[in-house]
């Protein structure tokens, strides 16, 4: 259903208004007043409410309102969705607090109000929430003290406090909004409704949120973002990244927070910027609507200081950008164009002399060099400086760009001019030139974001005929039928193989004399490994035996494995073992794994492996479905990449196989939802391809 009816009303019933002065229900009820529809005051115990007729039910008023806001007690909320719903009205708004933030009996109000919105079909805003504003209308539904201004922003926020916060700031600053909208607890429209909403309004250019958790419905969206983040930049700052935050956030919303790690491979992979500052959000939203992206990490910076410089750079550079090396040729003419004091290299120092011309001018050749993805203009207000006209000289140079261009015109009331100037020409302004060099950074995170994003969009579109191997049923259900969830090695193998993963061959033995006999087979040296029913880790135990050279030694290694743990685990811990070939080759270890995630379901990591991955703590996160160019990017985050794409005399690996074996355990888990852990410990990644060396599975009924 189509949020309209939330954010351009011709009518409005307002249940709980109220004259008493400082009452929320007071507070919204003269927001109302530059409202252009109609409002309906309802209030059972009053007759009117500042001269305006109340009436004593929603079901008495002379025609159905486009939308009902609540400002009662919890208590009575239920039963007035239920009321509304009967009535017709089909969008409703929760001010009241008192639900599941305060424990289970509110919870249990919570979602007796969400039944009876869904049994009518109607859609709610909140509970616990400050209410909306849509400021192009005049529509203030909220108990702020002002009203927002006009503009292009969607601002989304699950704390009302915040909110108010924000809309004070916003009138120091000049920011305006499309929509100002506060979620509260989101007990039926999510994150994924609302960005949809926006990411068709004409009126939002960008979309900006303040998120304490994800809600319910962490695929919806996840979905939306997918769909609006290519035409619209959706910026988030989520709290909640440490255990202290989580547990404050938990309290407020009486939401789960969910792993961060999770959320923000998620969102990379949904286009969505992450930020950290509040002060970022809209900084992000506004020069993302404002400016070309940069095609890469290299920015030049030019200015009439070099101490200022110097701070850009150190920020830059912490940041993952780079400092743009010149041409040949723009330094010639930068040579030609500035005294011979000038720095001669990247930052450009035009020097503190430096007039309007000199300045623009030297601006326009760094910009022109092939190498430059982006420039910074950094301007002090020395003696000779005219900040103003400097400003209109690089304002004239704006139409013919592509490439981002950012200010920082430092000082206060010397600069304001220009400041204001370059910010008409749509050259974003920083107070500091290291906040400038920041936003470079961010700008070109989006840029990947937005690759990652269409490659996922590409992989999703590629999965959707896909399914899971129909052996691997077949095997998960004979685990399941033995009382099992823990797979043993063999059968984890197997799986994988019948995936369309590599791994060794690996044969099972339950006794001495197989256990020779299999290593016969395959060939020495071999690698003797538990099978157990119940134990995982099989090197804590005294469980793995390597290179062994001849029968004797294997026998002695099926011994020596059962009596260790025996020892420490007992006879029912010891099945057997398994033979595998000792690999000899040299390649790099790696870690593949998969679990749940309660809200986005299957996550997979990789990272460097071997018995130190706890101790190296080298791995990224991702979320299914992948095709290959997904694969690399993913890989590419971690540090033992490089040590894949061949190091100190070892050869790279074949990453091309090492794409296919991602996309192939991607898809196992995403459509095998049984599978709760898998873990490839260690997957070796050699020159002539990958293969899995060990394995555990747990599954689920």
């Amino acid at each position: 259903m189509s949020l309209a009816s939330f954010f351009q009303p011709r009518s409005i019933a307002l249940i709980g208004a109220t004259e008493r002065a400082g009452s929320v229900g007071r507070a919204i009820w003269d927001n109302l007043r530059s409202f252009s529809g109609t409002v309906f005051p309802v209030n059972a115990r009053r007759s009117e409410v500042c001269g305006v007729k109340c009436h004593a039910h929603i079901t008495a008023l002379p025609e159905v309102p486009e939308l009902a806001i609540i400002v009662t007690p919890a208590a009575t909320v239920p039963g007035l969705v239920e009321e509304a719903g009967a009535a017709g009205v089909k969008a409703v708004v929760v001010i009241s607090a008192g639900f599941k933030e305060t424990g289970a009996e509110g919870a249990k109000r919570e979602a007796e109000a969400k039944n009876a919105a869904l049994r009518h079909g109607v859609r709610l805003i909140g509970p616990n929430c400050l209410g909306l504003m849509n400021p192009h209308s005049g529509l203030n539904a909220t108990f702020a003290s002002s009203m927002a201004r006009p503009g292009r922003v969607a601002f989304l926020s699950q704390s009302g406090a915040l909110c108010t916060a924000i809309l004070d700031w916003s009138h120091d600053q000049h920011v305006g909004f499309s929509a100002f909208v506060s979620t509260g607890a989101m007990a039926d429209v999510g994150w994924g409704d609302l960005i949809r909403h926006f990411g068709d309004d004409p009126q939002t250019q960008s979309i900006v949120i303040y998120m304490e958790s994800v809600g319910d419905d962490a695929a919806a969206f996840l979905a939306a973002a997918r769909a609006v983040a290519a035409q619209k930049p959706i910026v988030v700052i989520k709290v909640g990244r440490t255990a202290e935050a989580s547990r404050a956030a938990a309290s407020h919303t009486g939401a789960m927070t969910g792993s961060d790690a999770v959320l923000d491979a998620a969102l990379r992979q949904s286009g969505v910027l992450r930020v950290e500052r509040i002060e970022e959000l809209f900084d992000m939203a506004e020069v993302l609507a404002k400016q070309p992206l940069p095609a890469g990490r290299r920015l030049a910076i030019v200015t009439n200081a070099g101490g200022p410089a110097a701070l850009a750079t150190d920020a830059l550079v912490l940041g993952q950008g780079e400092l743009a090396e010149l041409s040949q040729q723009t330094l010639t003419e930068l040579n030609t164009l500035l005294p011979a004091s000038w720095s001669h290299h990247n930052p450009v120092d035009v020097l503190g002399d430096a007039d309007a011309q000199r300045f623009a001018k030297a601006l326009r050749l760094v910009v022109a060099d092939p190498g430059v993805d982006g420039v910074l203009a950094i301007l002090t207000p020395q003696a000779m400086t005219n900040p103003a006209e400097t400003a209109r000289e690089v304002a004239r140079m704006v139409s013919d760009l592509s490439k981002p261009l950012l200010a920082s015109w430092m000082g206060a009331q010397s600069v304001q001019e220009g400041r204001g100037i370059l910010n008409a020409a749509g050259v974003p302004t920083y107070d500091y030139p290291d906040e400038a060099a920041e936003a470079f950074v961010r700008m070109r995170e989006h840029r990947l974001r937005r690759v990652w994003l269409s490659e996922t969009l590409s992989a999703h579109a590629d999965d959707d005929d896909v399914e899971a191997p129909p052996l691997v049923a077949g095997m998960i259900d004979t685990v399941l039928k033995s009382g099992r969830t823990l797979m043993n090695e063999q059968e984890a193998k197997q799986l994988l193989q019948v995936a369309g993963i590599p791994v060794v061959e690996t044969r099972a033995a339950y006794d001495e004399e197989a256990a020779a006999a299999a290593a016969e087979a395959l060939g020495y040296p071999v690698v003797v490994k538990l099978l157990s029913p119940t134990i995982t880790h099989k090197s804590d135990c005294g469980g793995v035996q390597l290179n062994l050279l001849n029968a004797t030694a294997v026998r002695q290694a099926w011994r020596l494995i059962r009596e260790n743990v025996t020892r420490l685990h007992g006879l029912a811990a010891f099945e057997g073992v398994t033979v595998q070939r000792m690999i000899t080759q040299r390649g790099t270890e790696l870690i593949l794994g998969a679990s749940t995630d309660a809200q986005f379901g299957p996550v997979l990591l990789i990272g460097a492996g071997g018995v130190l991955v706890e101790v190296l703590k080298d791995h990224a996160l991702a979320l299914p479905p992948l095709n290959h160019a997904l694969a690399r990017r993913w890989v590419g985050r971690t540090k033992i990449a490089r040590v894949l794409q061949g190091v100190r005399g070892q050869p790279a690996a074949d990453l091309a196989a090492l794409d296919d074996a991602l996309v192939q355990f991607a898809r196992l888990v995403q459509h095998e939802r049984r599978i709760v852990e898998l873990d490839i410990n260690p997957l070796l990644a050699t020159p002539e391809g990958v293969m899995a060396l060990d394995a555990r599975v747990v599954v689920r009924a």
